[in-house]
């Protein structure tokens, strides 16, 4: 099934870094979580949504992987299982989803590295072209400097939470505080904006397989890098907010002023400062790690015409899809003005519309193909399948019907999501006529 032969391949260790920041990136951004859930919700959610919205992507996800790890994932799957039509659904929502994924951290960027230089905002768009332009020309250098790269990121991001993790235990030693766990007082529209942001904070488990056969021993690898990128991720965002509520900070303010306003109650201006520093890279790190997994969608999408042939296009030197990678950043370029709520609410409804379709295709190839080979085989027989994946199903459904009985400041975007949702249909007739059109004329 491969489909191009790569000049270099990344190892485990690298891997781990990159599906870090595919999915995570450290704790910015979840900062308003005290804010929707109070101190009461904010652990309750934080432990139980990943319990119910990723452990099922995440065995989905390495169940087919092992089955195909070839380039374009997901998609692939979807296609192999469903058929063509539902295959181009899954690559345009994905498409989609991560055009307004992508918008988000630049402009997280200027906000951290407004720690430093407080008029840097009034150059937001300016910085956010660089960001976005530098990272495509890392992207087309190849997944082996990405990965590189976000090593380095990641001990840039790491770094300043393990100090500030050890001077709020050396300050709180007399004892362990954690508020007993309630939802009572939390309100409906804020129980669904508490569910996005853990939501957002933990998807993309699906976005690291579109590169599959450029990793070293792919089904053994994502294994044991997406276990320990999902253990690492779960303890930091536990860590943090528990130091969060140990401090006493208003969670309003937590919110406006990001983590770095946390450092500096917990250590002073200079841990503050490696906070700020952390959350620039862990921008960037998200950044090339996102556009790496969505570039090479289209890439495969054109290889069975359902793109443009042009977007296959490889680099003659170093062998990526450089004009697949252009086009997103010309499209990311194009979105950085979007409220980083209405991002968040766009990008998870999106996302989870095609998550579904690799629910659906787990339990069809299970049906179809039960003699294929899974080196990785999720141990639980098809009723049994079904039934865990309502738990995903039920998270992401409340996530927005609370994001509808909020303020028609969250119905927006809700329903330009539903819009986008329902665009794949169009561009699927679209596409209908146009081949039509192409085989009358020959």
């Amino acid at each position: 099934m491969a489909s191009t032969q790569y000049l270099k391949k990344i190892r485990p260790i690298q891997l781990v870094a990159v599906i870090f920041f595919t999915v995570s990136g450290g704790p910015y951004g979840l900062e308003p979580l005290l804010d929707y859930a109070g101190q009461h919700g904010a652990l309750l959610i934080l432990l139980v949504t990943p319990m119910l919205w990723d452990v099922p992507a995440i065995f989905t996800v390495l169940e087919l992987n092992s089955m195909m790890p070839i380039t374009g994932g997901y998609y692939k799957w979807v296609k192999y299982a469903l058929g063509t039509r539902w295959g181009f659904y899954e690559g345009w929502w994905t498409w989609l989803y991560t055009f307004v994924d992508l918008a988000i951290y630049p402009v997280l960027f200027v906000e951290y590295a407004s720690f430093f230089f407080p008029d840097l905002q009034a150059y937001k768009t300016p910085v956010c072209l660089v960001i976005i332009w530098a990272s495509a020309g890392l992207n087309i250098l190849g997944i082996v400097p990405v990965g590189r790269v976000s090593l380095f990121l990641g001990a840039a991001v790491l770094t300043p939470f393990i100090i500030l993790f050890g001077l709020a235990f050396f300050h709180h030693s007399g004892g362990l505080f954690i508020p007993s766990p309630s939802l009572k007082h939390v309100a409906f529209p804020s129980l669904g904006m508490a569910l996005y942001t853990v939501m957002w904070n933990c998807l993309g488990w699906d976005n690291t397989t579109t590169y599959a056969e450029e990793v070293e021993k792919p089904v053994r690898s994502y294994l044991i890098s997406t276990l320990i990128a999902f253990g690492l991720v779960l303890v930091i965002y536990f860590l943090v907010i528990w130091v969060a509520q140990l401090s006493g900070i208003n969670p309003a303010v937590l919110t406006e002023k990001g983590v770095p306003v946390l450092g500096e109650m917990i250590g002073g201006h200079w841990l503050g400062a490696l906070l700020a520093i952390g959350g620039m890279a862990s921008t960037l790190g998200i950044y090339a790690a996102v556009l790496l997994s969505v570039s090479r969608v289209p890439q495969v999408m054109s290889e069975d015409s359902l793109l443009p042939a042009r977007i296959n296009k490889l680099h003659s030197r170093f062998q990526t899809p450089y004009i697949s990678i252009i086009i997103c950043s010309v499209v990311v370029s194009l979105m950085v003005l979007w409220t980083f709520a209405d991002l968040l609410i766009i990008d998870v409804t999106v996302y989870g519309a095609g998550l579904s379709l690799e629910y659906i295709s787990l339990i069809k190839l299970r049906r179809t193909h039960p003699d294929m080979p899974r080196p990785f085989k999720i141990p639980l027989g098809i009723t049994s399948l079904c039934l865990l994946l309502i738990l995903p199903a039920s998270v992401y459904f409340v996530a927005l019907g609370g994001a509808f009985s909020s303020s028609e400041e969250t119905i927006k975007p809700a329903l330009f999501a539903l819009t986008a949702l329902a665009s794949a249909e169009l561009f699927w007739q679209i596409l209908r006529f146009s081949s039509r059109k192409h085989k009358a004329v020959y």
